[in-house]
């Protein structure tokens, strides 16, 4: 009974998720590909090493020897994009989680303890976002030196003073409800208080939010990796692919379109989820 029970609540919360657009089932076949790629892709799903080379195969194009191709030295272009999936998913995960703890920690006491505290860890935080963020990224990263490490180091500096911000603000608008002020009034500490009453309201914004910026962080580390501050060869890494595909873009057509694809369905989906996310999670939604 149970089970159906649980179930027949996740068709509900589903059905929810897609009334009105349809267009939110998109997202999540594409990220199911993903998924399955990151789980299984090296087991499975690869065809080659990818890190091999082959020179005899160089530049080959796509065939039932090689799907997508091979690149200048003969590596299998589908094997390296498939491998290079749960590269830039395992990146954004670090990146994010990072962000997310530090924000969240920065943000909670900022807005809970107010006053010094309040403006001391906020003029931090603004510090760090008076700069473009691409550029401070950029900055960091070839300060500490070109490598996948590094850069994810650099984005999570990045990111974090935005989720400062946000929980800040969160908090400072939910500290003044009345369940809260009925907690203090009955002696809970500030750890209960938020634990209890402040995180579970934090929740969605921060779900959807982390949802939207997975892609964005995708992005960057592409990005870093193409203007060879990431990933250094022979990572089969998105950005490092494209970069290294650019010289050959008239005669090989099939080097920078499959990894560039690849890197915009996967930023597309995760966008497209965390649109849809906002409106799953809009109570007004719920309530109509």
């Amino acid at each position: 009974m149970s089970n159906k029970t649980g179930f027949a609540k996740f068709k509900q919360q589903f059905r929810i998720y897609l009334r009105g657009n349809m267009l939110n089932l998109l997202p999540l076949l594409i990220l199911l590909v993903v998924a399955i790629f990151v789980i299984f892709g090296d087991a499975l799903l690869v065809t080659y090493d990818p890190i091999e080379m082959n020179l005899m195969d160089r530049l080959k194009p796509p065939s039932s020897a090689h799907y997508f191709g091979t690149d200048e030295f003969g590596r299998d272009v589908y094997s390296r994009l498939i491998s290079g999936t749960k590269i830039s998913i395992m990146a954004a995960a670090f990146v994010l989680t990072v962000a997310v703890i530090v924000g969240f920690i920065m943000g909670v006491s900022a807005g809970m303890q107010g006053g010094v505290v309040d403006e001391i860890l906020m003029r931090i935080t603004d510090l760090f976002m008076a700069f473009p963020s691409m550029i401070l990224a950029i900055a960091i990263a070839a300060t500490l030196g070109a490598s996948l490490q590094n850069t994810l180091i650099a984005l999570a500096v990045v990111f974090w003073p935005w989720y400062a911000r946000l929980v800040r603000v969160q908090v400072l608008s939910l500290r003044e409800r009345e369940y809260v002020i009925a907690s203090q009034s009955l002696g809970a500490t500030k750890m209960r208080i938020v634990f209890r009453h402040l995180l579970p309201n934090l929740m969605p914004i921060l779900i959807t939010q982390i949802t939207l910026d997975i892609g964005y962080v995708i992005l960057s580390t592409a990005g870093l990796s193409f203007l060879g501050l990431g990933a250094q060869p022979p990572t089969p890494e998105w950005g490092a692919m494209i970069m290294n595909a650019r010289q050959f873009m008239r005669e090989s057509w099939w080097y920078t379109t499959f990894p560039g694809l690849a890197l915009l369905l996967t930023v597309l989906g995760f966008n497209l989820l965390g649109d849809g996310l906002r409106d799953y999670l809009d109570p007004k939604m719920h309530g109509t």
